[in-house]
């Protein structure tokens, strides 16, 4: 007997990749079981099937920096209790981090894809499933988006749960309507805009003197990178990042305030008057809108 479950969750997080840097990454999970029913004639009923796989998907993947430990460019190590470093290393754009270790995903492949972590789910799944699940199929996939989208990775200082974490993200689709009619023009061009960026908040930013990163942070400096670091309930996260790779804004980056960004950029290349209404994704079927005015003179 097999019971499936579409939609179970989907996974916000962001990699690392030696061609494009830290990438914002969103993935619906599907799952298949098989197994002998039980005494109550179900393989697994629902309820504990979202409970169970989410909560431990959510808690080993999930909101997380998955970063393929087998690759060559991968350089971490432990540091105080509870904490490493990961560094990046991709010439003048490499990427350094010291983080609490909950911040870090590691997958034991040299790189990250939906193949690699379907097995790293596989792993974290074993051994945690009712005795009568026999069988269990996972499968990762993106939603399917008509239009354009971005990948960008940020961190929420100011949230309670895993949002804090200072290097995960999403892949966004995003809606920019002119007049009421969508601009696939306007919208191509956030696309490319925030491909493969980190959303970096100004009350964030330091000095690089101030991170605590390891040794292959050393030939970094402030010309080339953009330096953040803050605290919140689950320790302090500290990033170094290339500034090619980062767009600073000067609010907090919640999706709400992303759309309103978003919105109040727009305004400066429409036409006066026009309207523009920003929805804004943040990972799967879920976001913000904003409106504006356009500014541009005629």
């Amino acid at each position: 007997m097999k019971l499936f479950v579409r939609d179970l969750t989907v996974i916000d997080a962001s990699y690392l990749c030696q061609q494009r840097g830290m990438v914002g990454e969103s993935w619906i999970l599907d799952v298949v079981m098989s197994g002998e029913l039980n005494e109550m004639s179900m393989v697994l009923d629902f309820s504990r099937v979202k409970k169970q796989i989410k909560q431990i998907v959510d808690e080993y993947v999930d909101h997380r920096l998955i970063v393929p430990s087998q690759s060559a460019a991968i350089r971490t190590a432990a540091t105080q209790p509870g904490y490493a470093t990961v560094d990046l290393l991709r010439g003048d754009k490499s990427l350094h981090l010291h983080c609490p270790e909950q911040a870090y995903c590691f997958i034991d492949d040299s790189e990250v894809t939906i193949e690699s972590v379907t097995r790293h789910i596989y792993k974290v799944l074993e051994g945690k499933l009712p005795d009568n699940v026999q069988g269990l199929e996972l499968t990762l996939r993106h939603e399917q988006i008509e239009g354009p989208y971005y990948h960008y990775s940020h961190g929420l200082k100011k949230h309670d749960g895993n949002c804090q974490r200072i290097a995960h993200g999403h892949r966004s689709p995003v809606e920019l309507l002119i007049n009421g009619q969508r601009n696939l023009s306007l919208e191509q061009e956030w696309a490319e805009r925030w491909q493969d960026i980190y959303l970096g908040s100004t009350e964030d930013e330091c000095t690089l003197a101030e991170l605590n990163l390891s040794p292959f942070a050393a030939k970094v400096n402030e010309q080339s990178h953009h330096a953040f670091r803050y605290t919140a309930p689950q320790g302090e996260f500290e990033l170094a990042i290339a500034k090619n790779d980062v767009e600073m804004i000067g609010t907090d980056t919640t999706v709400e305030l992303l759309a309103q960004y978003i919105a109040e950029q727009v305004s400066l290349s429409v036409e006066a008057g026009s309207a523009i209404d920003v929805i804004a994704y943040e990972g799967v079927g879920k976001g913000a809108m904003a409106t504006a005015i356009g500014k541009l003179d005629a």
